[in-house]
């Protein structure tokens, strides 16, 4: 696979485990430098978040991330990610996750980039 770049690419929940707080209006805005991305995220019960990843040679992504509910919780985790190049040239992202908060369950996630 061809080095994939996340920089500046923006991505929406398709789907989420009932116990993941992201959904169709959590807004991931990306930037990378080189083998590092960092993301702010936003919106749905998620007041602010922010999430930084490791890009290995595949373009899988392992991240670390933390966000404020709308509760007040803080909540955090871990995240792989792996990407599908879309027919159309955008990227999907097949995650696996678990909070490293909380009850400490896991589940799994699909996001899409913006076009």
């Amino acid at each position: 696979m061809s080095k994939l770049s996340y920089h500046n690419k923006r991505f929406r929940s398709l789907s989420n485990t009932e116990n993941g707080e992201v959904d169709a209006t959590t807004i991931f805005h990306y930037r990378q430098e080189e083998m590092t991305v960092w993301a702010t995220y936003k919106g749905g019960s998620i007041i602010f978040g922010t999430l930084v990843a490791k890009v290995d040679e595949q373009n899988r992504l392992d991240m670390r991330y933390q966000h404020l509910s709308e509760d007040g919780t803080f909540k955090t985790g871990i995240c792989h990610s792996t990407p599908e190049v879309l027919a159309d040239g955008r990227i999907r992202l097949h995650e696996k996750w678990q909070w490293t908060s909380g009850d400490q369950s896991s589940g799994a996630s699909i996001i899409e980039e913006i076009p």
